[in-house]
């Protein structure tokens, strides 16, 4: 017998109909859960409150999700989380690398559309989610949406309008639903050393995305004048920006000062190659970390997970380079 612990933590899936429209309502998922009680598998639902529109998550909500898997670690088989999609990807990767040591399945889910909804598409997502979390050698966070099941920080929400809302596009599945689960085994990550929690602090940590004009030299001006723990810069390509002396300026000197400055690419495929084109090279010169193709959400998780600990700015931009819970495709 599989025994699973359910975190409901609010989101679109549980909503009902209400006088002022469709809303969250306390008690209504867990008994609808009980639709999809199957044999071989037990589960304990706990409900938090307030239920969160998940666009509202802050570093609080996150630690308390850590400390609940945390606490619950040695009694359950799986874990699964219901999320809202807004920030799940945000979610999945926080999870991912503040559970270190992780050696059970950890699922994220939620939906497009509320259960009550007859076209739903949470019945299929939860149904997947629950297979999942009984996957004992599924060592890593993971999400499980419209048939697939993605490595959590590789997971983005690419789609408002459709089903298909999550996809990692840059790296393959996990699984795959249909009338027989497909698990691609051969790619699941397994856990190194024990399992050791951590909750994550609150640096401060701030993104920026170039436009075409005047935004590198005011990214740059805002770095030197108020210079965060970290910041990630969403560049074009492979990691090119203009050669601006602000900017670059900016860069040197936050870097100087122990800010870590992580250089992302605005695709939503490929990754930072410092070398592939001269215009991505003065950013690497002036201290700035290529971020490969990791993915926003992942930056962020991995930021704070780094940040949290007793690490040199040196140490710190070594670890964003290294691949530590999958997120960063090896270079070849």
């Amino acid at each position: 017998m599989k025994r699973l612990l359910i975190l409901y933590t609010g989101g679109t899936i549980g909503m009902d109909h209400t006088p002022e429209g469709l809303a969250p309502v306390p008690g209504f998922l867990p008994q609808q859960l009980a639709r999809l009680a199957r044999d071989g598998v037990s589960w304990e639902v706990r409900e938090y409150a307030p239920l969160l529109d998940s666009s509202a998550i802050t570093l609080a909500d996150w630690q308390r999700l850590v400390a609940d898997i945390a606490a619950n670690h040695d009694a359950f088989d799986g874990f699964v989380v219901i999320h809202g999609t807004d920030t799940m990807a945000y979610t999945a990767s926080v999870l991912a690398f503040c559970l270190q040591g992780l050696a059970k399945p950890v699922v994220v889910t939620g939906s497009q559309l509320p259960l009550v909804h007859p076209r739903s598409d949470g019945w299929g997502n939860l149904a997947d989610a629950i297979e999942a979390a009984c996957q004992g050698d599924l060592h890593e966070v993971a999400i499980s949406f419209n048939r697939l099941l993605l490595r959590g920080v590789r997971a983005r929400k690419l789609d408002a309008a459709s089903f298909a809302g999550f996809d990692s596009p840059n790296a393959p599945p996990l699984a795959q639903f249909g009338i027989q689960p497909q698990w691609h085994r051969a790619g699941w990550r397994q856990a190194s050393g024990p399992f050791r929690p951590q909750l994550p602090a609150s640096p401060d940590i701030r993104c920026g995305m170039l436009l075409p004009g005047a935004m590198a030299a005011a990214f740059g001006r805002w770095l030197a004048q108020d210079t965060p723990d970290a910041a990630i810069l969403l560049s074009y390509g492979n990691g090119n920006t203009p050669a601006d002396a602000e900017l670059l300026a900016g860069v040197q000197a936050a870097s100087a000062r122990g800010c870590v400055v992580l250089n992302l690419t605005q695709c939503v495929r490929g990754a930072v190659a410092v070398g592939a084109y001269a215009a991505s090279q003065p950013l690497a010169q002036a201290g700035a970390v290529a971020g490969g193709d990791m993915t926003p959400e992942a930056a962020q998780a991995k930021l704070l997970w780094l940040l949290s600990q007793s690490l040199s700015p040196a140490e710190i931009r070594a670890r964003l380079a290294e691949d530590c819970r999958g997120e960063l495709t090896p270079a070849a």
